[in-house]
């Protein structure tokens, strides 16, 4: 993408270094001189953190009632939860059931180690954040 001046935009970080992945600045005293908190960005979104939880929560999740509790529409929810299957945070698995397709989705051992790592680099900053503001 250019500008109006012809000239493209400067990166304010090198975010795109790392595919996936939101490089954040530590806060002072949290993280050392040049190294950041990589949030996964798959699961960062909000309707695939919505899509993560919930089956985190639960051993598998039709597509209806994901679609029932994110207040989303079947196209959105399809897009997000493919991003997530792909990158084979979860399995979907199609069926019948009285005559009715079923869609149900699982969250697998990976997709539970990255929300694992997602949850701890949250909770590492807003931690830092806290830690910062009260002094």
């Amino acid at each position: 993408m250019v500008a109006n001046g012809g000239t493209a935009p400067r990166k304010r970080h090198d975010d795109d270094a790392i595919p996936g992945k939101a490089r954040l600045r530590g806060v002072r005293g949290r993280v050392g001189p040049g190294e950041s908190i990589e949030l996964d960005t798959l699961i960062h979104h909000r309707m695939r953190l919505g899509i993560i939880s919930a089956l985190a929560a639960n051993e598998s999740v039709s597509f209806n009632e994901l679609k029932a509790l994110l207040h989303t529409t079947d196209g959105n929810l399809s897009v997000h939860a493919r991003k997530l299957e792909d990158a084979s945070y979860v399995t979907c698995t199609k069926r019948f059931e009285d005559r009715r397709p079923r869609t149900e989705y699982r969250l697998t051992a990976s997709g539970r180690r990255a929300l694992q790592q997602y949850l701890d680099h949250m909770e590492a900053l807003i931690q830092a954040t806290r830690d910062t503001m009260g002094k």
